[in-house]
């Protein structure tokens, strides 16, 4: 009997002293010397610098397979088949993010891009990469910026995502189960090192520029739904087009709007950067209709860098796309309803810069950003961490690091927050309805906009990291009785960090405005 509770005992010494050192490794701080505090003042504003890049990082040799049933999700007890083009005896996936897990790419309908702009004041050199993919955590953001930030000579730099649901999995969260990460480590590296070479392109590129700004407020409204109350929305298209001063022609164009690139939906299983990639093509290339020329190309490398898209802000299958030159009205998804979509965008865009533009000649930079702790209240989200399926490091125990960061050039104003952001945090519209958890009076106030500087503002979500949905502490409704009447909790809060992420979020990037503002001017 003593002999078996020795055992016993030492057994279960083994185990818990194993499982704390596991626990340990699992929520290690992957960049623990890191912090971030950066404030560049404004320098007198001069000539402008800009250059564009991008580079494809579209997967490649990858195992396609057949959907027999149609429903998206990979059973080979149900007939569907993986065909092995290297002979290997395994399934080579590419596994899509978004929607749901188990879910591999049959093919590409469209070439993924690391986009990338690089603008530089004579003073302060910033450089801007857009990839599309779901998400690129923060930690990944910095192991870029310690292996490329200096040999690109920047400043500081952007890592954003698109956040498309038809790109391969890089947060773990849609492998083949719930417990299987998605990453490939290797396509990782493919992925970084495409951000690498889109920037140094755009940075090598760089020359003499001048910007041209504008702003359309509603008209993409009929665009994008939204499927939480209240109905608040990131409408507005913002433009911001980069000009040769040798010769006047368009070296890359900025497209900012708030939605969902999930336009495919759930049944997709091609790699696609969905709407985004039309609307980028139209603007280079011009748009054609029945062989007559509607829209001169701009040329240049646009990038689309996506809003506050919260809430949520996305078009559905049963939300109607209208083609907006045959008045075709598209409601299944399919290529064609992504396609009008993308055109649609581009029209309005190619219209409202014929309406006039704002002419920026001069220009300087300047810029606030910090890192940010915190806190991730959300069990789920700690579980997929210990069981390695969200590779995150800890700072200390249940706290991330993440960042934000506010930026002005001239007239127009960026804010960089590392999520989702709910619409009505940024533009206004916070409410406190019946029914949510905290019975409490809004408390992201003033919306962030409201605080920017400067006739253009933009908004970049999912920048720098993504940590899902930011929602307003006031609204957050995960107990009955739920709000607006409903019969169950909403969607977004089970992909939140917690209730606390918003208001942290909301107060650090109005500390970042206040203190550009009083910035000392040149």
């Amino acid at each position: 009997m003593q002999t078996f509770l020795k055992v016993l005992l030492i057994t279960v010494s083994i185990l818990v002293v194993g499982g704390a050192i596991y626990t340990w490794r699992q929520f290690a701080d992957k960049h623990p010397d890191y912090t971030l505090d950066l404030h560049i003042a404004p320098s007198r504003a001069g000539e402008i610098q800009v250059g564009f890049g991008k580079r494809d990082i579209t997967p490649v040799d990858f195992d396609t397979w057949t959907d027999t049933e149609g429903n998206a999700r990979y059973k080979p007890d149900q007939g569907d088949s993986y065909h092995d083009l290297n002979n290997n005896g395994k399934f080579d996936a590419v596994w899509l993010a978004g929607f749901h897990q188990n879910r591999p790419a049959t093919g590409v309908n469209d070439p993924l891009w690391a986009r990338s702009m690089v603008l530089d004041d004579g003073a302060t050199r910033l450089g801007i990469c857009v990839i599309d993919m779901i998400g690129f955590g923060h930690d990944d953001v910095v192991t870029v910026r310690k292996r490329f930030q200096e040999t690109l000579g920047l400043d500081y730099l952007v890592v954003a995502s698109t956040h498309v649901h038809s790109s391969p999995d890089l947060m773990g969260l849609w492998g083949p189960n719930p417990y299987t990460s998605g990453i490939d480590p290797a396509y990782k590296e493919q992925v970084m090192q495409g951000i690498f070479a889109s920037l140094e392109e755009a940075s090598l590129g760089a020359e003499p520029a001048y910007l041209k700004l504008a702003i359309n407020e509603t008209a993409s409204l009929t665009l994008v739904g939204d499927s939480r109350e209240p109905f608040v929305y990131d409408e507005g298209i913002r433009i911001m087009q980069v000009l040769s001063k040798q010769d006047d022609r368009t070296l890359g164009t900025l497209l900012n709007w708030g939605n969902h690139p999930e336009t495919f939906w759930s049944g997709n299983t091609k790699i696609s950067s969905d709407f985004p990639h039309y609307w980028r093509e139209y603007m280079e290339n011009g748009i054609y209709y029945r062989d007559s020329l509607l829209h001169e190309g701009l040329g240049g490398v646009a990038l689309f860098m996506n809003g506050a898209l919260g809430g949520l802000m996305t078009t559905r299958p049963n939300h109607p796309i209208i083609h907006p030159y045959s008045d075709q009205l598209i409601l299944e998804e399919s290529v064609e309803k992504v396609d009008a979509q993308g055109l649609a965008l581009a029209k309005m865009t190619f219209e409202t810069m014929q309406a006039g533009m704002l002419e920026v000649q001069k220009g300087s930079i300047a810029l606030r950003a910090k890192t940010l702790e915190l806190a991730m209240d959300n069990n789920l989200f700690r579980l997929a961490a210990w069981i390695g399926i969200f590779d995150r490091g800890f700072t200390r125990w249940g706290h991330i690091r993440s960042e934000v960061a506010a930026w002005t050039l001239g007239p127009a104003s960026f804010v960089h927050v590392p999520g989702e952001l709910y619409p009505e945090i940024l533009n206004g519209g916070v409410e406190s309805p019946t029914g949510a958890d905290f019975g409490i009076d809004p408390v992201e106030v003033p919306s962030i906009r409201s605080q920017m500087p400067g006739r253009i503002r933009f908004f970049s979500g999912m920048a720098n990291d993504m940590i899902g949905y930011i929602v307003p502490k006031s609204q957050w409704d995960e107990k009955p009785p739920f709000t607006y009447e409903r019969d169950r909790a909403p969607y977004g809060e089970v992909n939140s960090l917690g209730p606390n992420t918003a208001p942290t979020i909301h107060a650090a990037v109005l500390d970042l405005l206040q203190e550009l503002a009083q910035s000392p001017k040149p």
